[in-house]
């Protein structure tokens, strides 16, 4: 059996297509439920551990802390396979929704904690002699020049969690790894695993040279 019969077998792809196309749009939907969610944990973690009360402060920065110290595969473990033992279950989805969001909300917290503080003290001045009240300066002034400042580091935030999803496999959830490995066990042939992974490149290529476009942009930006 020669190299291209073992792993890029085009009769093979063909067949484990609809199981690979299965496997895409469940790591699709995992994949931008995490984003979203992680996003607004992350922007109230943010704003936590910049103007709430010493305590509450406090508590955010040890949340951002432990979950940007844990891997995903360990919190995905305990979530699943812990939690039954307090009398919660979760479905696989569930459990890898719940640990992708807390770990980018962590990591997303702390890029819009650099893209607000790099906003100059004098916009919160600004807007005070406009009549805004906090809320509104928040709202209206800091986060929309933040979030600008912090899209190419949460893009590549992004990216890591659509590979970290790859890791639901563990908890037997039907995404595009789980669906490619249980093609090649079906097949006897690899082939499966490797379109398996050039699916996982089309997608998250576009993404790593939209990070580049993005940060020359912020350096011209600030450059001018």
């Amino acid at each position: 059996m020669d190299l291209i019969e073992t792993f890029f077998n085009a009769d093979v792809l063909v067949r484990a297509l609809p199981l690979l196309t299965t496997g895409l749009i469940t790591t699709l939907q995992l994949g931008v439920t995490s984003i979203a969610a992680g996003s607004i944990v992350g922007l109230v973690l943010a704003l936590l551990r910049l103007y709430a009360p010493r305590p509450l402060s406090i508590a955010a920065v040890v949340v951002i802390d432990v979950f940007r110290a844990v891997p995903v595969l360990v919190l995905l473990i305990l979530i699943y396979y812990a939690l039954p033992f307090l009398g919660i279950r979760l479905s696989s989805f569930v459990s890898a929704w719940f640990a992708l969001s807390l770990v980018f909300g962590a990591f997303t917290a702390e890029v819009l904690r650099s893209g607000i503080e790099a906003i100059p003290k004098g916009q919160f001045e600004a807007a005070a002699a406009m009549g805004l009240s906090f809320p509104q300066t928040i709202r209206l002034v800091i986060l929309p020049q933040a979030t600008k400042i912090a899209i190419p580091p949460q893009t590549s935030n992004c990216i890591s969690l659509l590979k970290d999803t790859s890791l639901a496999s563990v908890v037997a959830m039907p995404d595009l790894l789980k669906q490619a490995t249980d093609a090649q066990a079906f097949f006897g042939n690899p082939t499966p695993l490797i379109g398996a992974a050039l699916v996982y490149l089309a997608i998250l290529w576009p993404l790593v040279r939209l990070v580049g476009v993005l940060e020359e942009r912020s350096k011209r930006s600030a450059a001018r």
